[in-house]
């Protein structure tokens, strides 16, 4: 008995030193970052369940370019974008009788046509997300669930000609759930129209220009980049990887943020707040057995390996050869945007860029994400920057 109790005792007490053992790697693993350069950002809001990342990301890019430019907060609102943006897309699926999408994603260009063509208001000309149909924030189940049908079966219709009606009972549909764009309000005790509003906001729509990076078309051209939220077909400029790159560092250090899209569907971008690019085969050969089958791993046990090795997951080396691979199989995808705003080295100084999200103040830096350079490299779709931030160099390339 006594034998069998020495026995129990030094198996907990093992069981005891190797709990203390992981926990002692997970903590000194954890990244402590250290910031280089931080702009200046509006607060983190919450698209909830709607696909409105492109809405969200981007009209959060240009409240920091005011901010930058101007010194003023402003916060505009996103169901005016998504109100006007839906009814143009919704022509466009009309007149191609359906042979293209009608979705809840966009681009950033959609934001910058908004507010080129349509104006914008402050979040409080319109009622607050979700409000209309009794929710906190956008729930845009139901409203989608009308809205989609009502679209494609305008765009499908076998009739010989069809009636213009449907536009109004379309936006019937917009107005039931986003609020009714208005003609005219008031903000600071100053009477605008949209248009107005958006004039004396301070900034020059044409300074704004899309980046993109792949070798399917000629580098210094500019091409429509072939994603379906992509949908008014804007052009992007096209630059080798390593200036791609050179733009969002030296428009970061110049006190520019960036309106990022890209692919965050990968193993390494995490709920927590991080991301990396994880080189599987190098998690392979490390020590584990969770480790050792990394690649038949689920995605919620991927995650847990990435928490616990935190500074240390080995990364790929992004090429320009595997971002067009990556494109071309599938593999990169365009499914959100958020904004790049800093710059941050963790303790073995590794750099990130610092990322605001617009899933609310969730994850452990409270809506804000440290995505490595290398993640950001592999998996940028494209970016909308201010053309002052790119380098004069480049810029000449570009014909700037």
């Amino acid at each position: 008995m006594k034998k069998t109790l020495v026995v129990a005792l030094f198996a907990l007490l093992a069981l005891g030193a190797n709990a203390a053992d992981k926990k002692e790697g997970a903590t000194s693993n954890k990244p402590v970052f250290t910031v280089v350069k931080q702009n200046p950002i509006t607060s983190i809001k919450d698209q909830n369940r709607s696909g409105t990342c492109w809405d969200y990301s981007t009209l959060s890019y240009f409240e920091a370019e005011i901010l930058k430019k101007t010194g003023k907060t402003y916060d505009l609102c996103e169901s005016f974008v998504a109100n006007k943006t839906y009814m143009d897309r919704a022509i466009q699926v009309v007149r191609l009788h359906g042979d293209c999408q009608f979705a809840q994603g966009g681009s950033a260009y959609d934001v910058l046509h908004t507010l080129e063509t349509h104006g914008i208001c402050p979040e409080s000309a319109m009622p607050f997300p979700g409000s209309l149909y009794g929710d906190s924030l956008n729930n845009f189940n139901e409203f989608f669930s009308l809205l989609e049908p009502y679209v494609n079966s305008i765009a499908r219709n076998k009739a010989n000609k069809i009636s213009g009606q449907w536009k109004q009972g379309l936006q019937g549909i917009l107005d039931a759930y986003l609020g009714k764009c208005p003609e005219t309000f008031t903000y600071e005790g100053k009477q605008y129209t949209p248009k107005s509003f958006a004039a004396s906001l301070g900034l020059n729509w044409s300074d704004y220009v899309t980046i993109t990076s792949y070798t399917h078309h000629p580098f210094y051209s500019q091409f429509a980049v072939e994603v379906q939220d992509n949908w008014r077909n804007p052009l992007s400029y096209n630059l080798p990887m390593d200036e791609m790159m050179r733009i969002i560092d030296n428009a970061v250090m110049n006190g520019y943020t960036v309106a990022w899209g890209g692919d965050v569907s990968e193993p390494g971008f995490t709920r927590k707040g991080l991301a990396y690019m994880v080189d599987g085969k190098k998690v392979e050969s490390m020590k584990g057995s969770d480790m050792a089958h990394w690649l038949g791993l689920s995605a919620a046990k991927k995650k847990d390996i990435i928490d616990s090795l935190g500074v240390n997951v080995p990364e790929v080396v992004p090429t320009q050869q595997q971002r067009q691979d990556r494109f071309d199989n599938w593999e990169l995808t365009d499914d959100h945007g958020m904004l790049i705003f800093g710059i941050a080295k963790d303790q073995n100084g590794k750099e990130y860029y610092m990322v605001k999200n617009s899933w609310g103040e969730t994850g452990d830096y409270k809506g804000i994400w440290y995505m490595s350079k290398n993640f950001i490299a592999a998996n940028t779709m494209d970016y909308m920057v201010n053309k002052n931030a790119i380098p004069k160099d480049i810029r000449k390339k570009m014909g700037l």
